[in-house]
């Protein structure tokens, strides 16, 4: 396996411009003229939708741009303060198992929280990672709150992943009030700030460099 290249972009991304880009290097990564490819970045404030999403949980429609995402999952908001993580690589050469690789990144997700001290859990039936709030009042039912911390959005094309993770580390999370996340009404949101961490997205991006490896050998 070829090294895997990293690349931090500045700025907010264009979201449509960078969506080409990320499809263009997949293909290249599968025809085997460009190495695996990790894309670190943030983009302007907008909403995405993925292939199972629902247009009643679109809630608030003209408040920022939506895009048709094309990756798995339902709406999701992207925005500055958000690290994103688009992930290009070849599972032809690390297995061909979709479900392994979900696991990956969600490991990849929870052992970069780590870093910082933040427990982050997987839900069954709930894509993505989650912490547990004991600051807040519990559910209805009795059970602890729970907030979304990162979300996880993929896409294959020819054995290539494109799209990836979100983690949100000082996002504004009225942001959010716009859509459904992810299509869980019963939950809420957080960041690493609003956890009360002073975490940067370079210290994210330390992180997540650290613990890349274990996630994706090779």
């Amino acid at each position: 396996m070829c090294k895997v290249e990293w690349q931090v972009l500045p700025g907010l991304r264009p979201y449509d411009e960078t969506l080409a880009a990320m499809e263009a290097r997949a293909a290249a990564i599968a025809a085997g003229t460009a190495p695996e490819a990790v894309w670190l970045l943030e983009h302007p404030p907008l909403y995405t939708a993925g292939t199972s999403a629902r247009a009643e949980d679109l809630t608030d429609p003209d408040r920022f741009p939506v895009f048709e995402a094309g990756r798995g999952g339902q709406y999701t908001y992207h925005g500055p303060g958000q690290r994103i993580a688009y992930t290009m690589l070849n599972l032809n050469e690390r297995g061909r198992d979709v479900r392994q690789f979900v696991c990956a990144l969600e490991n990849w997700v929870i052992w970069t929280l780590a870093e910082f001290n933040v427990k982050g859990e997987r839900r069954a039936g709930r894509v993505g990672v989650w912490v547990v709030r004991p600051d807040k009042a519990p559910n209805p039912d009795g059970t602890p709150r729970e907030d979304k911390i990162a979300a996880i959005g993929v896409k294959l094309r020819r054995w290539v992943s494109f799209h990836g993770i979100s983690i949100n580390v000082e996002p504004d999370l009225t942001h959010f009030g716009g859509i459904v996340p992810c299509g869980i009404r019963e939950h809420g949101v957080t960041s690493l700030v609003d956890l009360g961490l002073p975490v940067t997205i370079a210290d994210l991006d330390a992180a997540l460099a650290a613990t890349f490896s274990r996630a994706f050998p090779g």
